[in-house]
Parts: C-alpha cells; sequence; structure tokens
C-alpha cells in the first residue's frame, strides 16, 4: 500500500511551494490507490502558532487536497518519541553529551578559525577503552544519535537518482533537548516509521535532513521510505521565490480571485510536464503523474502564466458557480443583487472577457450599482450633435421587444437616419446608462440591464443636459 505524506510546520502560511509539495504527494497516493496522510511538524515552539496550522488547513481544503489520514500533530506523540529516545540509548545508539552551548560554539569556532568544518567532535561520545568524565553536577545533557564513523548514505532518489553521502560528513546529531523535547530530524524518523510511509516526496532543501534521518531509521531497525526530493521554486528572475514574485499564502489567490483548480493545474506543471498539455483536469493529472517526469532543475514562477490559466479555466467554467463565487466581491465593490438581472446571465457574457473573479466582479457591478456619469465624462464623449438621436432612441426603445438583436436593429436604423456614425451615438449612450466607458457589446449591455433601467437612466441624464 503506497502512503505519502504532507508534513508542513505550522510557522506561517501554506505558500506555493508547500502547496505543490502537497499536490505531488496527493497525487501520487492518488494514482495508486494508497493513503495520503497530513502531519503537523509543530515541535518548534517558539515559531509554531494555532493561526499557521488554520492557514494549513483552510490552504489544504480551498485546494481540495484531502488527505485520508490525520492531521497528526507532532506535539501530541511526545511520548513515543521519548519512548524511541529510551530504545536507541538502552541499544547504544544514542547518549548523553553534557557539552554547554558555549562549549560547542567554542569548538566549532576553533575549528573554523582551523579552516575545518564546524562540528560536533564527540567528545562525549562513548567508545570502547575510552574514558569519560564524570557528568557535571546540574547540567541537564542534551541526547546525541551515535551516528556511523565510516562508510556513506546512499538512496535512490526518486527524483534526483543515487545520491550518496559519506558518514564522516555527518557528527552526533541531537535528537532530544535538555529538557527532554526531541528534534526535528528524530521526529521525522520516527512518523514516517509509525506511520508507515512508502514515499517521502518533499523539496530539495531536505537532502541533508535525508542522510541523518536514514542513518536513525536503520538503527530503529525501520523499513527505509523511497525519497524523492523535488527541486525549488524560483522567480522569473531566477532568484528564489519570495513575496515579490507571489509566494504569498495561497488563500492570497482566493482573495485575488483565482480558482483553486487553476492555481492547482499552474503548480502541477512547475517543475513537470505531460508532453505539451498545459490545461487539464486534476483527474487527469492524477492518472499521468509519475516522479520520473519531475524536472531535475529548479522551476520558474510565472505570474502572467498563471494568470493565463485562471482565465482558460474561467471561460469553461459552471456560470451558477462562478455566478456564487463572484458575489462576495460584487458586495464588496457595492453591488446591489436585488436590482439587476440574474448574475448568471451577466457572468455568461463577462466571464470570456477577464482573467480573474475580481475582474469579473469589477466587470458586473454596472449591472447592480449604477455609476453616474461625471460632467467631465458627458463633455468627452457626448458631442452636441448626438443628442437628437439619444432622444430617438430613448423614445423608440419603449416599444421594441426587448432582446439583444431588436436592440441592435434600433440602434442601427436611428444610426442611419441621424447621418452620424455608430460610436457618435454607441459611446454617449454607454456612458449616459452605465457610467462606464469599457463594457460589452451595448446591445447585449442594454438587454440585461432591462427596458426600464435603460430608458430611465437614459432619460433622466438627457433632461440634465437640457435643464
Amino acid at each position: 500500500m503506497i502512503r505519502t505524506r504532507f508534513a508542513p510546520s505550522p510557522t506561517g502560511y501554506l505558500h506555493i511551494g508547500g502547496a505543490r509539495t502537497a499536490l505531488f504527494s496527493w497525487a501520487y497516493a492518488r494514482k495508486h490507490g494508497g493513503v495520503f496522510i497530513l502531519r503537523i511538524e509543530d515541535t518548534d515552539l517558539e515559531r509554531s502558532t494555532p493561526e499557521s496550522v488554520q492557514a494549513i488547513l483552510q490552504g489544504m481544503s480551498w485546494l481540495g487536497l484531502d488527505y485520508d489520514e490525520g492531521p497528526f500533530y507532532q506535539m501530541q506523540r511526545m511520548a513515543r518519541y521519548k519512548e524511541v529516545i529510551g530504545q536507541l540509548l538502552a541499544s547504544g545508539h544514542a547518549y548523553h553529551c553534557y557539552a554547554s552551548k558555549e562549549e560547542v560554539e567554542t569548538m566549532r569556532e576553533q575549528q573554523r578559525a582551523a579552516g575545518l568544518k564546524p562540528r560536533y567532535d564527540g567528545r562525549w561520545r562513548p567508545e570502547p577503552d575510552k574514558v569519560l568524565p564524570a557528568p557535571p553536577a546540574g547540567v541537564a545533557p542534551v541526547v546525541r544519535f551515535k551516528n556511523p564513523l565510516d562508510g556513506s548514505v546512499a538512496w535512490n532518489d526518486l527524483v534526483k537518482g543515487i545520491i550518496e553521502i559519506s558518514n564522516t560528513e555527518l557528527d552526533d546529531l541531537v535528537i532530544a533537548r535538555p529538557d527532554g523535547t526531541p528534534t526535528y530530524n528524530f521526529c521525522v524518523a520516527v512518523d514516517d516509521w509509525d506511520m508507515n510511509i512508502t514515499q517521502v516526496i518533499r523539496g530539495d532543501d531536505h537532502v541533508n535532513n535525508t542522510p541523518r534521518q536514514i542513518n536513525i531509521l536503520k538503527a530503529l531497525g525501520a523499513t527505509l521510505p523511497q525519497y524523492a526530493h523535488v527541486p525549488m521554486i524560483l522567480g522569473a528572475d531566477g532568484e528564489r521565490l519570495s513575496k515579490r514574485h507571489g509566494a504569498v499564502s495561497v488563500m492570497q489567490y482566493l482573495e485575488d480571485g483565482y480558482l483553486p483548480e487553476a492555481l492547482l493545474n499552474y503548480l502541477a506543471r512547475l517543475g513537470w510536464a505531460h508532453g505539451d498539455d498545459e490545461v487539464f483536469s486534476m483527474a487527469q493529472f492524477v492518472a499521468w503523474f509519475n516522479l520520473e517526469a519531475i524536472s531535475r532543475s529548479p522551476a520558474k514562477f510565472n505570474a502572467e502564466k498563471l494568470l493565463w490559466i485562471n482565465q482558460q479555466y474561467l471561460k469553461t467554467a459552471d456560470n451558477a458557480r462562478l455566478a456564487e463565487l463572484t458575489t462576495p466581491f460584487l458586495l464588496r465593490d457595492g453591488g446591489d443583487l436585488a436590482n439587476g438581472p440574474p448574475l448568471t446571465e451577466v457572468v455568461q457574457l463577462l466571464k470570456v472577457r477577464v482573467s480573474t473573479l475580481v475582474e469579473l466582479a469589477d466587470a458586473a457591478v454596472l449591472f447592480y450599482r449604477y455609476l453616474e456619469p461625471s460632467a467631465e465624462l458627458v463633455a468627452q464623449h457626448l458631442p452636441a450633435e448626438a443628442i437628437p438621436a439619444l432622444n430617438a432612441l430613448a423614445s423608440r426603445f419603449m416599444a421594441v421587444e426587448w432582446k439583444r438583436q431588436t436592440i441592435q436593429e434600433t440602434l442601427k436604423a436611428v444610426v442611419a437616419e441621424s447621418g452620424l456614425k455608430m460610436p457618435k451615438i454607441a459611446m454617449p449612450l454607454r456612458v449616459l446608462v452605465t457610467g462606464e466607458t469599457q463594457t460589452p457589446s451595448i446591445d447585449a449591455t442594454l438587454e440585461l440591464l432591462g427596458r426600464e433601467t435603460v430608458i430611465c437612466r437614459l432619460q433622466e441624464q438627457l433632461a440634465k443636459l437640457s435643464a
């Protein structure tokens, strides 16, 4: 049984990189009929917050990345970690170290000064024929893992290929602090063991943690998972992804009017590909997904490409769903949905013209809130010779069937009779009725606004001009 996990630390929001890791882990489990687990790694008490936990859960829910088990919280597993630390101490794979922080820092400064890699020198490591000093009174020790002194750690990374690191590069890792709380790498190894994780899919910033975790698992006699380290996401300029590149909370994309399936589609294409396919459903992604197709090179985040993909999804989205999703943005813009056409019809007209739900709401609000044109706007777009034609339009609109075709026919007839060109009448008509200079085609806009609204606004504005 395939078992994958997403294990974020709740020290901030769920960002783009974390969401992609979650997506790949989720897709791999779904592809193989396996189990996807959510684990919250909250042992960093200084930085972990309940708000960050909620942000992660909300982000996962909005994206639709459903998990089969969890969320599990490391802070609720302290008894288990202490039990395993006891096992390692009893088996000789761990030991107590009484070196103070100051001692360790002095040790590292001396090594750096000598041009050596700073590392713990093993002064409290028990060895045959080695005599250790008496433990100092009143000092609470840390527990260190007794890393092998020779050989190497090698694994066939499912993305990067064979990776091998000499054990001489690794010192004896602290696995429990003086107060007994376990450390990150130890907890991760125990969790992956207890949860029977078969594939660890994570960012390649964890590559250096992997040999330490493998050695701990070997000391416990545990079955090793397979590892897949996914290259990082960079900004378009090749620098590490930051807020200025779009590395904001996943929930910010909700606020900015993106569809979750569009964001998932874009994340799937960040460092993974299926031929030239750009837009695809999550069902297709799961069917196509494999770790071998993940690039070994960093992916570059492109905000314009994400916007284009969101636009493609908006064009084909269900109108009723889009109306529901657009409503909060419309209300924020001051729209009164009780006084206007059915929002589904407005959405149908506008969705091919916009890239986000925010843009959709901004374009739709004219149907639900009259923005009376300023005197400057009227003066700019209403030539005096157009006023008789506009009065004629107001009169004829009272009698015609209120359909887009007949509205267009009436407008063309008045234009022909006036001797003016279409823009000379259509633009001032648009400005007087909507208060805007940019709308969908004028006949479609008028049809949705409704006969009564159109005639009332037109007559009111023309009356002001003649007053």
